[in-house]
């Protein structure tokens, strides 16, 4: 009995699939950042984190090239700030609204299931702007 081959969506294709939809040329250094980024899942990392998965995967990139490709794919919407402590940023890749778990001493990022908060009585906003989303940060830290 003969088996059809099983065609698994390549990574390299789904990072350019992914760039060009975003509105983004598919560069080199981009196809191989938007690989490490999203091969993994919804996850949250800081840039400093990414140049480290670059660099143990062989990809010669700047601390520089990272920062301004993390906030290239942010503008396009490919990722989500979340400025969590003022010497830290980190990217999300899971854009939807939702909110987050912060474990102090740990530097982790974690959802938070969606349902779990809600958010009551917020102000009225300015003449001429809406809230673009509402972000709720719960820091954890280990008993004891």
């Amino acid at each position: 009995m003969d088996s059809q081959p099983v065609h698994m969506p390549c990574p390299t294709r789904f990072a350019v699939d992914r760039l060009r939809s975003a509105g983004l040329r598919p560069t080199r250094q981009r196809i191989a950042l938007a690989g490490l980024l999203f091969a993994k899942g919804d996850r949250h990392l800081t840039a400093e984190e990414l140049h480290d998965e670059a660099s143990g995967a062989g990809i010669p990139v700047s601390l520089a090239t990272v920062y301004n490709t993390l906030h290239q794919f942010t503008d396009a919407g490919m990722l989500r700030v979340l400025a969590i402590e003022s010497s830290k940023t980190y990217f999300d890749t899971n854009t939807s609204d939702h909110h987050h778990f912060f474990i102090e001493g740990d530097n982790e990022v974690m959802d938070i299931p969606m349902g779990s908060i809600l958010v009551d009585g917020l102000p009225n906003v300015p003449e001429g702007m809406e809230i673009a989303h509402v972000d709720v940060v719960v820091r954890l830290r280990h008993k004891g």
